[in-house]
């Protein structure tokens, strides 16, 4: 019984320091408007750590908590806005359906999720946050650019798990959580 409430306590404690974390990275990406995107894929990576290391609730809470935070923190919600409609979650998607589903119909599905982020992304962007936007420059961009982005962003992802499970995991000596 004490054990486990222990390994409870250790998994909200490191909860709540990756959200904080997380707040502080959106933050500065806000800051520098070049860094929004790379700043929430970066963010993204330790929703990845969360899916690994503390399964279960715990990387739904931490997604939850940062996009909530990021809204109401940030000065700048670009990044914000990028990591609570694709970056953020997608980690924990890709958890699933690299699980459950064979890899084409995974691959399939992930690029419907990206599709309906991307396009979440440029509507919210017009209509809500009222950015002006010259509409076929975004479309080229959403439609032509940021797939084949995509694609190497699940594959560098997918590189970065393995290297943190074969090589980085040993050698940082991470308790079984």
């Amino acid at each position: 019984m004490r054990r486990d409430r222990r390994k409870t306590t250790l998994r909200l404690t490191l909860s709540a320091i990756i959200c904080a974390l997380s707040v502080v990275l959106l933050w500065l990406g806000g800051l520098i408007q070049i860094l929004d995107l790379s700043v929430a894929v970066l963010v993204s990576m330790l929703v990845v750590f969360a899916v690994i290391e503390l399964r279960g609730k715990y990387p739904y809470l931490i997604y939850a908590v940062t996009s909530v935070l990021s809204f109401l923190l940030l000065p700048v919600n670009s990044a914000a806005m990028t990591y609570v409609l694709f970056a953020g979650y997608y980690p924990i998607i890709k958890a699933l359906l690299e699980k459950h589903l064979p890899i084409w119909g995974a691959w399939t599905v992930k690029m419907l999720v990206f599709a309906a982020g991307a396009v979440g992304i440029l509507l919210i962007s017009e209509y809500v946050l009222l950015l002006p936007m010259d509409w076929l420059w975004a479309h080229w961009y959403v439609l032509v650019a940021l797939p084949p982005l995509f694609v190497l962003y699940d594959i560098v992802m997918t590189r970065m798990i393995s290297a943190y499970l074969f090589r980085w995991r040993a050698r940082l000596r991470i308790p079984e959580l």
